[in-house]
């Protein structure tokens, strides 16, 4: 906790690129939303680029990791005065920075009522905060899984809190193998979110163990460290570091058994000529576009159901089995 607030004054104070890593283009709705947050909120925000899904509107939205709570802000935009945003984060200073500005964001929203919150409490351990079974549509967190000492149980955590048919959609940061000790122990290395890094091949096993969907891959991209001492410790044993951004779904069982044909609306705000759904699947408004059993049990039961129209119907041969990677 001590790292952040106190040693990061600002993101620009990051050795590495783990927190700072963009995803792919914004569309001009959420650039626009990202002008209207205060500068403070934004300069002391740590997360990887922007994680903000599609299809947005009158949800109800939980941040693990808000930190100052500028991704908290903009979905407060997105969701509309209607939807409402939680966002938890275990370091009081940065929770304090996101409370002092609520005022202000609600004026420059022209909101009548704030659709914000934020609370001091633990990922692992929602229902010390009070948050409740299926009370939420999407559960968002932004290069701060890492950070956690048990992921399991964050993981866990927020598939409690999901309604049926709900995503968790989430940036972090993965080894491409398991961490040696001294990594592991690292303090400034846990700081810049390297030293909790997960070998992503653990992250698959754990979705699958508490439930969700098999994680979509939807951006990902190298993680760049500026600093020769802790690139020298990170280089042992030719461990690498990528960025990523994944989404699970949690799909009622038996709710899709085959694959299937879909044809994507277009009415989706920021979205409505192309959807870029991961790295595997890209619907074009009017378009047929074949399907595994798994994406159609996804768009079946998500709040994306009313998006699409979905009907029964064999694949192509090339179409990717699967939406990870």
């Amino acid at each position: 906790q001590d790292y952040y607030g106190k040693e990061l004054q600002k993101s620009g104070d990051l050795k590495t690129n783990a927190c700072v890593t963009s995803a792919r283009p914004l569309p001009k709705v959420v650039r626009d939303a990202l002008e209207r947050v205060h500068e403070e909120v934004v300069a002391r925000y740590y997360g990887c680029g922007l994680v903000i899904p599609e299809c947005l509107a009158s949800c109800r939205i939980l941040d693990l990791g808000s930190g100052s709570g500028r991704d908290c802000y903009l979905l407060s935009q997105l969701v509309g005065e209607r939807g409402h945003v939680t966002g938890i984060d275990m370091t009081k200073g940065q929770v304090e920075v996101a409370k002092r500005h609520i005022a202000y964001h609600m004026d420059k929203f022209g909101y009548q009522n704030p659709n914000v919150e934020f609370l001091e409490g633990y990922m692992e351990k929602l229902g010390d905060a009070g948050l409740a079974d299926e009370s939420y549509d999407i559960v968002v967190s932004n290069c701060v899984i890492n950070l956690s000492p048990d992921k399991r149980a964050v993981l866990q955590e927020a598939y409690r809190v999901l309604k049926t048919g709900g995503e968790m959609y989430f940036s972090d940061v993965y080894a491409s193998q398991r961490l040696s000790e001294t990594i592991r122990k690292h303090r400034v290395l846990w700081g810049e979110c390297l030293a909790g890094a997960l070998y992503w091949r653990d992250l698959y096993i754990i979705a699958e163990e508490v439930g969700f969907s098999p994680p979509c891959l939807v951006t990902a991209s190298p993680v760049t460290i500026g600093n020769k001492e802790l690139e020298s410790i990170t280089g042992e044993g030719g461990c690498r570091f990528t960025s990523a951004t994944f989404r699970l779904f949690k799909v009622p069982s038996g709710s899709w058994t085959g694959p299937g044909q879909v044809i994507y609306n277009g009415g989706i705000m920021g979205h409505e000529r192309e959807l870029v759904f991961d790295a595997n699947f890209t619907f074009k408004e009017g378009e047929v576009v074949d399907v595994d059993a798994e994406m159609a049990a996804i768009l079946q039961s998500s709040r994306f159901a009313e998006e699409f129209l979905i009907r029964a119907g064999k694949t192509n041969a090339a179409t990717p089995q699967g939406c990870c990677c």
